[in-house]
C-alpha cells in the first residue's frame, strides 16, 4: 500500500516536492490556503517557473490532490511544511506561517506520524518553536509518538542542472528515530541524503551556504565599485582569477541581490547571534550595507553615463531589461530591479520595462507598468538601456549596438566600456 505525505505549501519549494514524491509512487495531498492555486493545480495549471502545466498533469494521473482542506493531514504518514519565511519590517525574522502551518498540523496529528520542516529559519526552530506547539496542541510527544525533522530546502529556480533528485538533502532530527524516519522518506527520491547530528545543525547549514554567498556576492560588488574608481576592468579580472582550479570559487557583480534566499536568509542568522550573544555578525552586517547599496550605485553610473554626454537624468528615458531575480524566470522577489527603478525615478527619469517573463511590473503601490512590447522601438528610443537580466532571448550585442547608450550590470557585452 502506497504511504502518503501531504505538502503544506505549494509553491516554489513545496510543489517540487510533491511532483518529486508523487514520482516515487507517493500519495501526494498538496494543501494550501490559496483557493486560487488549488483550484488551478487541480485543473492541471502550473503556477511556478520549474513545472509546466504538463508537469502537473502527470502528478495528478498519479492520484496528486491539491486541497484547502487539512483534514488530509490526519491520512499522512509523513507531512511536510514549505511555507514561507519572510522578514517582518523591524527585519526581524516573521515566523507567523510557520507557527500556523504547524498549529495546523498539530491539530490533525496522529500518532506515528513524520513531520518535517522544510522552511529556512533560524537555529533552534524546529525543537523550540515547532516541536512545543505540536505537543501542546495534540497531546503527544515528539520523539515517542511523532517524530520531528527539519531538512532544509535546495530548491535553485530555473536551474536545468539540478533540482530535488540530485541534490543531496541534509536531514537533522529531534531524535535518531526521527532522523531515520526523515531519511526514509526522502531516500525515495533523492539520491543522497545526508544525515545531520540535529535540526540546529541542519538549520545552521542552511544558512551557511546562503551566508556565503551573500557575503562573496557583497565582495565583488565592492571590488566592482573600486576597480570602476582604479579604471580597471572587474570582469576582465574575474575571468582571469576563475582560472585558478583551486581555492577560488567565482561571483561576479551586480545591481544587488534577489530572491527567497540570498536577501533573507543571513539576516536570520544575524539576527539569532545578535538576541542569544548579544553582538553582531560582521561579515553578514557589513554584506547586506554593501549588497542593499548597489541598486542606487547603478543609479550613479546610469547618471554619470548621461552626463558624459551633458544630459541630466531628470527627464531622460531609461529602459530596463530584466526585471525578475533571476535569468529565465518569472519570479520577481526581493529583485533589485524594484529599488534601481525607484532612484531613478526618484531623479524625475522616465522609466519603461522589457522581460519576456513579466507583463506588468508593479513597483510602489503608485506604480505599475505595462511591458514594452516592441523591443526594438523601446531600445531606439530610450536615452539609456539597462541591462538588469540576461535572459536568454536577449540579443546583447544587437540590443548594445542599436542602444544609444548601454549600461551592462551583468558582464555579458563584449564592449567593456558599457559593462558595469
Amino acid at each position: 500500500m502506497a504511504k502518503t505525505v501531504t505538502v503544506v505549501g505549494q509553491g516554489y519549494v513545496g510543489l517540487p516536492l510533491s511532483q518529486a514524491a508523487a514520482n516515487a509512487d507517493w500519495k501526494v495531498f498538496g494543501f494550501d490556503l490559496s483557493e486560487r492555486v488549488v483550484r488551478s493545480l487541480n485543473e492541471g495549471i502550473s503556477h511556478i517557473d520549474d513545472l509546466s502545466d504538463d508537469d502537473v498533469k502527470k502528478m495528478i494521473e498519479k492520484g496528486y490532490v491539491a486541497t484547502v482542506e487539512p483534514t488530509v493531514i490526519k491520512e499522512s504518514d509523513v507531512v511536510v511544511i514549505c511555507v514561507p519565511t519572510p522578514l517582518g519590517e523591524a527585519g526581524a525574522p516573521d515566523l507567523g506561517s510557520v507557527k500556523g502551518a504547524t498549529a495546523t498540523v498539530a491539530e490533525h496529528l496522529q500518532p506515528g506520524m513524520t513531520v518535517i520542516l522544510e522552511s529556512t529559519t533560524y537555529p533552534g526552530t524546529t525543537n523550540e518553536v515547532c516541536v512545543p506547539i505540536l505537543e501542546n496542541i495534540s497531546g503527544l510527544t515528539a520523539g515517542t509518538d511523532f517524530y520531528v525533522a527539519f531538512s532544509p530546502e535546495r530548491v535553485n529556480p530555473g536551474s536545468e542542472k539540478f533540482g530535488i533528485k540530485n541534490t543531496p538533502k541534509l536531514v537533522g532530527g529531534y531524535s535518531v528515530g526521527s532522523t531515520r524516519k526523515a531519511v526514509e522518506f526522502y531516500s525515495a527520491f533523492v539520491d543522497v541524503v545526508v544525515e545531520m547530528s540535529g535540526t540546529k545543525e541542519a538549520e545552521t547549514a542552511k544558512l551557511l551556504e546562503n551566508t556565503f554567498r551573500h557575503v562573496n556576492i557583497a565582495l565583488v560588488n565592492e571590488m566592482a565599485k573600486v576597480c570602476h574608481e582604479l579604471d580597471i576592468d572587474i570582469w576582465e579580472v574575474i575571468r582571469g582569477a576563475a582560472t585558478k582550479p583551486f581555492g577560488f570559487m567565482k561571483f561576479t557583480p551586480g545591481a544587488g541581490v534577489g530572491g527567497h534566499c540570498i536577501p533573507i536568509d543571513p539576516n536570520y542568522l544575524s539576527y539569532e547571534v545578535r538576541r542569544q550573544l548579544g553582538y553582531p555578525l560582521r561579515f553578514v552586517e557589513l554584506a547586506q550595507e554593501i549588497n542593499n547599496s548597489m541598486p542606487l550605485y547603478v543609479v550613479e553610473r546610469i547618471a554619470e553615463r548621461l552626463n558624459d554626454d551633458r544630459l541630466a537624468l531628470n527627464g531622460s528615458k531609461v529602459l530596463i531589461l530584466g526585471v525578475t531575480y533571476k535569468p529565465n524566470i518569472a519570479d520577481q522577489r526581493e529583485s533589485p530591479a524594484i529599488p534601481v527603478a525607484k532612484g531613478l525615478m526618484g531623479r524625475g527619469a522616465e522609466v519603461s520595462f522589457h522581460d519576456p517573463k513579466v507583463e506588468e511590473w508593479k513597483i510602489s503601490d503608485s506604480d505599475t507598468l505595462e511591458v514594452e512590447e516592441n523591443l526594438d522601438k523601446a531600445v531606439k528610443e530610450a536615452d539609456l538601456v539597462l541591462l538588469l537580466q540576461n535572459h536568454r532571448e536577449y540579443a546583447i550585442e544587437e540590443i548594445a549596438s542599436n542602444s544609444q547608450r548601454f549600461l551592462d550590470a551583468r558582464g555579458v557585452a563584449q564592449d567593456p566600456q558599457v559593462r558595469l
